[in-house]
């Protein structure tokens, strides 16, 4: 994990600089989707990486970079959705919403670090293409809990499931920075 923790940091820095501007220019106007809706638009920029690796063929012109990014900072909205579910304010101060943000990749960083102990950075021998089926699967899961009201039985919840799709997201783009194909 040598260089882990600072390739870490370094693609979440990059996602919050994205975040905290957007949030500048748009403020939270993001407040008013519901956990679902911002599932789905995981699930749309997860679908088109999935769509681009398989044809090859870029129409839009929008690096594949720029939607892990995206799923990134929307796992992380959908984070911040669940704990404010009953705060009905939709316009949030920025600083409040930006220190909301950074609390959550903590955490997501917190659990990529225990995990990379226990399976010894196996995720690094992955294709950047079978880390966006994980996400598209953890979707899929994310999904069907919406669909029964949150309730489970023996699995994890939907938070867990963020927070693994933020750690594939990342790991995509670390993946990506050291010259892996997407």
């Amino acid at each position: 994990m040598k260089n882990t923790s600072k390739q870490y940091d370094e693609v979440i820095e990059r996602c919050t600089d994205i975040f905290s501007k957007k949030t500048k220019d748009y403020g939270t106007a993001w407040r008013i989707l519901r956990v679902s809706s911002l599932t789905d638009q995981i699930f749309i920029k997860a679908n088109r990486i999935r769509t681009i690796q398989e044809t090859g063929i870029n129409k839009v012109g929008e690096d594949i970079s720029d939607e892990f990014i995206g799923i990134i900072n929307y796992c992380i909205m959908a984070l911040i959705q669940l704990e404010l579910k009953d705060d009905r304010r939709m316009e949030l101060p920025v600083d409040e919403t930006v220190a909301s943000y950074e609390k959550y990749a903590r955490q997501a960083k917190s659990l990529m670090e225990k995990k990379n102990h226990d399976y010894g950075e196996a995720w690094r021998d992955m294709r950047i293409s079978s880390l966006t089926d994980l996400i598209l699967m953890k979707l899929l899961r994310v999904k069907q809990i919406e669909d029964n009201q949150g309730k489970t039985l023996i699995s994890e919840g939907i938070d867990a499931n963020y927070y693994d799709m933020i750690n594939y997201a990342v790991f995509a783009m670390i993946l990506m920075s050291e010259g892996v194909k997407a």
